[in-house]
């Protein structure tokens, strides 16, 4: 199953236990892959590097794993979209299109307002992991 993960549900899976970390977890065992496109990806790193934790032991050991691909697609190329009106989030639906994600994990309440965009479904972190463990 194909998903983009928000920044900042990606970032605090690293600092706080239980949901979020979960969904870790679900990638480690290959349950979900893991979509990236340079802008989120850059997004991951800039964030990673202000909080001072881009030395961590486990983002460097998750960052070697993304670059061998576990469990993870990348692409290059993304088609350009304005769906949230001023906000730098367009790059998580531009991603999940051109790799036909099936969802996007979000906290951001405007990410979340859209909750369908072309099929692809846009939920928290705690109905992803309730919808995973019903599977």
């Amino acid at each position: 199953m194909r998903v983009v993960i928000d920044t900042i549900v990606f970032i605090s899976s690293f600092i706080t236990p239980g949901t979020l970390s979960k969904i870790i977890d679900l990638w480690k065992k290959g349950r979900i892959t893991f979509c990236f496109s340079r802008p989120v990806l850059e997004e991951y790193l800039d964030v990673l590097k202000r909080l001072g934790l881009e030395d961590e032991e486990e983002v460097d050991e998750l960052l070697h794993l993304f670059a061998r691909g576990l469990n993870s697609i990348f692409t290059a190329k993304t088609p350009e979209l304005t769906i949230l009106e001023g906000d730098h989030d367009d790059k998580l639906f531009e991603c999940a299109v051109a790799l036909k994600a099936l969802y996007i994990i979000s906290g951001d309440k405007a990410v979340l307002a859209v909750q369908d965009y072309m099929g692809i479904k846009v939920i928290t972190p705690r109905q992803f992991v309730d919808l995973m463990q019903a599977k």
